[in-house]
């Protein structure tokens, strides 16, 4: 696939793709952004971390502007610190799934993400965060974990690998929630119908923007609805091969300053199209 010279929107997802491993951002890759900053593109940050765990980094890039948060279920105002649009999984549907889910593979280990810019990470006992620079709260006992409107539930098993976690998940769980694996570590359950895509496509919208000049990178499988979604996806060098499968472009790997590289190319001289 030729790729066209420039794009009025690049969505870049953030751990194990425009993040390093240590959840840092290097100077070559905030250098990449600003110029596409001044070529008059936009950069939207599209997550599976919720709105309160995306701010520190909104503010090393800036702190203004839109970021889709929660895979999808949240479009979050940086500059106003609110949220521009949210959708809870409802909770009893959530236990529901998970208990079709352990009745499946036995015990699972759940978390929740709360709703909202203040809410909190909850893990039950026995949930190993996988990203342990995150906040979290410890809750005694999974009934804890529905104290509050959830965005979504993340699910561990000490056994099973992700891949099979989710396999298991999507064969169970149908249309109670959508089931997407995001990173080691990380099977999640969110809104039914909700993924990246819906949430970057409501964020287009509102910045009056197209698929049709999108680039999208990303590392997981809950990338690859924003890879149909965009014109182009860049998958990384240690992306999941399901989302290698449908990648238009493979770049270097996060550390190597993968999403860098690309947008170097992209936007050699700062110019870009305004067609949308």
């Amino acid at each position: 696939m030729a790729v066209p010279p420039a794009y009025s929107l690049v969505a870049t997802d953030l751990d194990g793709t425009l993040l390093r491993g240590d959840d840092t951002l290097s100077d070559r890759s905030l250098a990449a952004l600003a110029r596409v900053t001044r070529a008059g593109a936009r950069h939207l940050v599209v997550t599976g971390r919720p709105a309160p765990r995306v701010r520190p980094l909104l503010d090393t890039l800036g702190g203004e502007g839109l970021a889709v948060c929660g895979q999808g279920a949240q479009l979050y105002d940086a500059g106003t610190d609110r949220l521009l649009w949210s959708v809870t999984l409802d909770r009893e549907l959530a236990e529901t799934a998970l208990g079709k889910i352990e009745a499946e593979v036995g015990q699972v280990y759940a978390a929740v993400d709360q709703d909202g810019v203040r809410g909190l990470t909850l893990i039950e006992p026995g949930y190993l965060m996988p990203h342990p620079t995150l906040p979290a709260v410890r809750v005694e006992r999974r009934d804890d974990l529905w104290c509050a409107p959830i965005s979504k539930v993340l699910l561990r098993h000490p056994s099973l690998s992700d891949d099979e976690l989710a396999t298991t998940a999507r064969s169970v769980v149908g249309s109670l929630a959508t089931v997407t694996m995001s990173g080691p570590g990380t099977v999640e359950l969110q809104p039914c119908g909700i993924t990246k895509a819906t949430g970057l496509a409501l964020a287009a919208e509102h910045l009056r923007l197209a698929p049709e000049r999108a680039v999208a990178f990303g590392d997981m499988p809950n990338d690859i609805p924003m890879f149909d979604w965009a014109a182009h996806g860049v998958a990384m060098a240690g992306a999941h091969p399901e989302l290698k499968a449908v990648a238009d472009e493979i770049t270097l790997s996060n550390e190597d300053d993968g999403v860098a590289v690309v947008l170097e190319r992209l936007f050699p001289d700062g110019r870009v199209s305004r067609g949308r």
